[in-house]
């Protein structure tokens, strides 16, 4: 590989990777800054339709969905293990997959948004709430669109490798 093609295949996920941190490491900031723990705010307006958005000062000190809770820990460490095996993988992989690098950067962000909670503040803070679902983060959005890109990115690749295998008559 030569250096046009190395830079071309780390450039696009290093600047989503740095841009979910950044976006996620701000947004959580500006709660932590401007909303009391375990407080809510809300703009009038969605208020006024309905709206089940709101965003809540709180804190994870689990996984996705409040699993684990209290392994903050055991997580940071599986957080730095997943950063490198992904790492690892993605040298290995020759690709003009623009997917797939998107792919890689916002999973990359998301688990390294949250890992800075982890090891700055002992846990993650959330803030997004729609409903009774869980209350989550830009990191949390950005691994799950992530997995839905990697899916997507494997499908289409495994369309195109079956568009070349020849039907045998």
């Amino acid at each position: 590989m030569n250096i046009n093609e190395t830079l071309k295949k780390y450039t696009d996920m290093l600047l989503v990777l740095g841009l979910v941190i950044a976006l996620d490491q701000w947004t959580k900031w500006l709660v932590r800054t401007n909303i009391p723990l375990n407080q809510s705010w809300q703009p009038e307006w969605l208020a006024e339709l309905g709206w089940p958005a709101r965003i809540v000062h709180g804190y994870n000190t689990g996984a996705a969905f409040g699993m684990f809770q209290n392994g903050n820990p055991v997580l940071a460490t599986l957080a730095f293990i997943m950063v490198g095996v992904i790492l690892y993988l993605y040298s290995k992989l020759s690709t003009n997959d623009l997917l797939l690098r998107l792919a890689v950067g916002l999973y990359l962000g998301g688990v390294i948004g949250n890992l800075i909670d982890r090891l700055t503040l002992g846990k993650v803070t959330d803030f997004i709430s729609v409903g009774t679902f869980y209350v989550f983060n830009v990191a949390d959005s950005s691994i799950n669109v992530a997995v839905v890109l990697f899916l997507v990115s494997f499908w289409i690749k495994e369309r195109q490798e079956k568009r070349k295998i020849p039907e045998a008559s």
